[in-house]
């Protein structure tokens, strides 16, 4: 695609965007169930689609040229995936409108009201690899907080998402928002030309390797919502409880290995190497978990009294560089440190600020943890797998941020909206600037209570 025809792409968009704004939540929440009823009808196409992506995406991992994790996510059939991405839908659509909610109401003079106002961000270019259901849950997203979205997905799930786009623009042609609210985009081309439109684009969310991430960052004046590595950790603190160390640890690593909320590192104190440890390793083994362990762990398996039978061929010697490794598969990291601030400062060191959980019966060692690791999330006693905007109540989500500014772990309607200042003057003659200052009027600043704007 030529520059100008991307340009074409950015400019209907922006204006896809400009002429919704004074659509009704009500209309929006209308498009999110057509969009539901055509993919209901479209399923049957969709998924023969997605056999075809996953038979080329084959060829690719037997050749070495993709990792069976990728291949993982693309897979649309499996498990209750399908449905899923409708009810996420069906949820978000059930969500109350994140728009036009006040959140500081102050009155500056008598008559004379600033009301702090949530509105959308505008033009948001998403940028993700694999997973196709990530087109239906943007576009759930964007539609329901008022934003335009162009959509770009990886090669490998190219044919998926072609009907998947066919299909949420059929539904919005027999509703009150343009066809073009949600478009998509093929090729790393038309990324490039987007990237340099700033003047229609008002928000980028990369999700994928930290070298994508990296990769839009460096080449784009327009704001980045930067999605990274999940390389997530868990602590044993001294006080954990065995059956709950081994129950969580196992489910955080084996549920969903190739997820971005998998654990790929454990932590244990070293009180526990000798106690605690053994059994949660052999936990892990019986689920064929590969443990690349330190010096300090590593010797307390050698000693294993009946020890597993895959012991051997899955116990190996970690590096230095083990602990900076997103493993997306049945690999963890494992290390054992002398303390919870050594835990924390480690976490900090080598984590992405995804997700991080410590295993604890102690309340203090909790609340330290979870105050001292910077990540977007923490939790204590739980699977980093409820890292999940579906779980955390969303509806789904477009991906768990890792920055530190506007919006945190995963993103759904709140992420996708920002706010602006709304002021009205009640006076007959309005209000002006001249008639504040020294010897003149001072500002009320009083605050009072308010939901909405009342005009």
């Amino acid at each position: 695609m030529s520059a100008s025809n991307a340009e074409d792409i950015a400019r209907t968009s922006k204006a896809a965007f400009e002429a919704s704004q004074l659509i009704s939540s009500s209309d929006r929440v209308e498009a999110l169930h057509a969009i539901v009823e055509e993919l209901k009808a479209k399923r049957a196409q969709v998924l023969a689609a997605n056999k075809e992506d996953l038979e080329a995406a084959q060829i690719e991992v037997d050749a070495g040229r993709m990792s069976k994790s990728l291949l993982a996510r693309l897979d649309l059939g499996s498990g209750d995936k399908w449905d899923s991405m409708l009810q996420g839908v069906l949820d978000v659509a059930a969500l109350p409108d994140p728009t036009g909610a006040v959140t500081y109401a102050t009155e500056l003079d008598d008559g004379l009201d600033l009301y702090k106002v949530s509105c959308p961000i505008g033009v948001l270019l998403l940028i993700f690899e694999a997973r196709p259901e990530v087109i239906v849950n943007i576009a759930a997203l964007a539609i329901k907080s008022g934003n335009a979205a162009i959509l770009k997905g990886g090669k490998e799930s190219s044919r998926s998402a072609k009907l998947l786009s066919e299909a949420i623009s059929a539904a919005l042609a027999k509703t009150s928002l343009p066809s073009t609210y949600i478009q998509t985009i093929q090729t790393r081309a038309e990324v490039s030309s987007l990237l340099s439109m700033d003047q229609y684009i008002d928000l980028v969310i990369p999700r994928g390797s930290k070298e994508l991430v990296r990769s839009i960052q460096h080449n784009t004046r327009i704001p980045v919502m930067g999605h990274a590595d999940g390389l997530c950790s868990i602590y044993l603190d001294e006080s954990a409880d065995l059956e709950k160390a081994k129950r969580v640890v196992v489910d955080a690593k084996t549920n969903y290995p190739s997820a971005c909320n998998a654990v790929e590192t454990l932590i244990v104190h070293e009180a526990l190497v000798n106690t605690v440890w053994p059994e949660v390793a052999r936990a892990l083994l019986a689920a064929n978990v590969e443990l690349f362990c330190d010096l300090h762990t590593l010797s307390a398996l050698s000693s294993l009294p009946n020890p597993p039978e895959n012991l051997q061929a899955l116990v190996k010697l970690s590096e230095p560089s083990t602990y900076d490794i997103e493993h997306i598969s049945l690999t963890l990291s494992v290390i054992a440190l002398p303390s919870l601030q050594s835990a924390i400062k480690f976490i900090n060191q080598h984590g992405s600020g995804h997700t991080d959980a410590i295993i604890t019966e102690s309340d203090p060692a909790a609340a330290s943890f979870c105050r001292g690791v910077a990540s977007s999330s923490t939790f204590v006693n739980a699977s980093t797998r409820f890292a999940d905007g579906f779980r955390y109540g969303f509806g789904t989500e477009v991906g768990i941020s890792t920055g530190r500014i506007h919006a945190r772990g995963p993103v759904g309607l709140e992420g996708l909206v920002i706010y602006k200042y709304i002021m009205r003057s009640r006076d007959n003659a309005g209000h002006i600037v001249g008639e504040f200052g020294t010897g003149k009027k001072e500002y009320k600043h009083k605050r009072f209570e308010a939901t909405y704007v009342p005009f």
